[in-house]
């Protein structure tokens, strides 16, 4: 190889070579020479195209490096490229002929100690903080007896024993739990995935809606707690319509997820405590309230009665009251009856004095008879004319109804008619409808047999091809697993062949 890059003499004749052979020699040197390496740099020109690759640039003081990663290496990345971040590469250093130069394939990326790790944090607190998802404007506050509580947490920990066992002791609720990994690649996505599983349930359905959530881990590294530091998580966290309880490690460890939360716990226990009151001490408390209510009741209503009794002292006796009136009345009645006596004697006088003769009478009972007759012509006058009146209104109200019930019946001819004449036209088109419809689905299930036939192993048997299964039915693909079956059994395509296994003394089969 070192032979190829020898300087040439002049005048000799060593052949050229090409652009391509130089090139795959430069990268077989590199590649020969490097290997597996780990890199130490700060990321910068993150660029994440389409098709899922990865490319940065590994930087120091002095020097860059070209870095890609693959997208099925992309994926399984730990720590996700962010400009600015120190951090150590591992990777197998190649070569890019299209441009000349050499970069290194990351399959592993991690920070480069705890300094980076917290920058980083910072960093992503800082940009968080300035769109606003930590303001204290968007914090909700908890309900004070939730009905139901929602754990995001791992089903197999200590942290979702301990909730339930505070729970129990304090007031028992009926909690659901969202299973995750609270720990690792999977753990932001699976976490945020609660999130907003538990605010997607919609209320009264089949699924109790939680009233409250909490998102609870125990204790550890800022390595391991790092999912709860992740932009995905803390924006659910934001979003989330539920008021949120952070109870993410201990007292002292703090992550995104806490400023984001609409409550912060020291510890998943104290969560517990925050979520739900003690309820002796809610009894002890109504017991109380009760004791104090019937005591203000009792004293109110003394004390109306005594102000009851106070207004009946201070008013007078009800018979003075009524004492004027009754005097009053007596007077009346005492002048009253003087009065009747004169007003009975001159009406007798004026009676006395009047001479009444036949004559008079028979005149005074003429003009008597004629009014009365008037009288009665005028009352069965005016007692036949509103009988005509609503007679003659009767007639017409009847000739308005022969009338429009006639209309009434043509229009419902027409309608009926029309109704009619509009639903064969409904069932001509849904009968062609339904014949195109079986018409496409024999198609495509026509299709799908032909593919079936076309991918199964039946057709290759027909083609003299046969499969080999030993007596527990698995298909048997090479010799040495056949010198291992006792008893086997072959399929051609008219039928199968049950065969036994015999050796010879050199070990074959016959």
């Amino acid at each position: 190889m070192s032979d190829l890059f020898e300087e040439p003499e002049t005048g000799s004749n060593t052949p050229p070579l090409s652009v391509s052979e130089i090139s795959g020699a430069v990268k077989r040197v590199i590649e020969g020479e490097f290997g597996r390496v780990r890199v130490r740099g700060e990321i910068g020109r993150v660029s994440m195209p389409r098709s899922g690759h990865v490319y940065f640039d590994l930087k120091d003081d002095r020097a860059v490096i070209a870095a890609v990663s693959w997208k099925g290496q992309a994926a399984r990345l730990t720590q996700k490229p962010e400009e600015g971040l120190e951090v150590i590469a591992t990777g197998k250093l190649t070569t890019f002929a299209g441009q000349s130069k050499y970069q290194l394939i990351v399959d592993e990326l991690e920070p480069a100690g705890a300094g980076a790790l917290m920058a980083m944090l910072e960093k992503r607190r800082k940009a968080l903080a300035a769109e606003g998802l930590f303001d204290a404007e968007r914090k909700k506050p908890l309900p004070f007896l939730p009905r139901v509580i929602g754990v995001v947490t791992s089903p197999s920990g200590a942290v979702i024993r301990d909730i339930l066992h505070r729970l129990r002791d304090r007031f028992p609720s009926h909690v659901l739990i969202w299973p995750v990994a609270v720990q690792g690649a999977a753990s932001a996505g699976e976490v945020a995935a609660g999130i907003r599983g538990f605010n997607a349930l919609p209320k009264g359905g089949p699924i109790p809606r939680p009233d409250l959530l909490i998102v609870a881990r125990g204790g550890g590294s800022l390595e391991d707690l790092w999912g709860f530091n992740e932009e995905v998580v803390v924006r659910a966290a934001a979003e989330s319509q539920i008021p949120l309880i952070s109870a993410v490690g201990h007292e002292t460890d703090t992550t995104l997820i806490d400023f984001a939360a609409d409550r912060r716990a020291p510890t998943p226990t104290a969560a517990a405590e925050i979520a739900v009151p003690v309820r002796r001490e809610l009894g002890a408390q109504l017991q109380q309230a009760r004791l104090r209510m019937t005591q203000a009741m009792g004293q109110r209503q003394d004390r109306m009665s005594q102000r009851l009794v106070d207004l009946g002292r201070a008013l007078g006796r009800p018979q003075a009251l009524t004492e004027g009136a009754r005097q009053r009345l007596d007077f009346r009645g005492s002048a009253l009856e003087p009065a009747l006596r004169n007003f009975v004697h001159r009406r007798r006088d004026q009676l006395s004095g009047l001479r009444l003769t036949p004559a008079m009478l028979l005149r005074i009972t003429e003009r008597t008879r004629t009014g009365l007759d008037t009288v009665t012509q005028r009352l069965g006058t005016a007692a036949r004319a509103p009988n005509d009146r609503r007679k003659d209104r009767l007639d017409g109200l009847t000739q308005r109804l022969e009338n429009g019930r006639s209309r009434v019946f043509a229009d419902a001819r027409r309608k009926s008619a029309e109704n009619r004449e509009k639903l064969g036209l409904l069932d001509k088109r849904m009968q062609a409808a339904f014949g195109r419809g079986i018409s496409q689905r024999d198609e495509v299930l026509n299709r799908l047999d032909r593919m079936r036939v076309s991918l199964g192993y039946t057709q290759t048997l027909a083609r003299g091809f046969a499969v080999v299964r030993d007596d527990a039915g698995q298909v048997l693909t090479t010799a040495d697993a056949a010198n291992e079956a006792t008893r086997m059994e072959i399929e051609f395509a008219d039928g199968k062949l049950p065969v036994r296994n015999d050796r010879d003394p050199q070990g074959s089969l016959f």
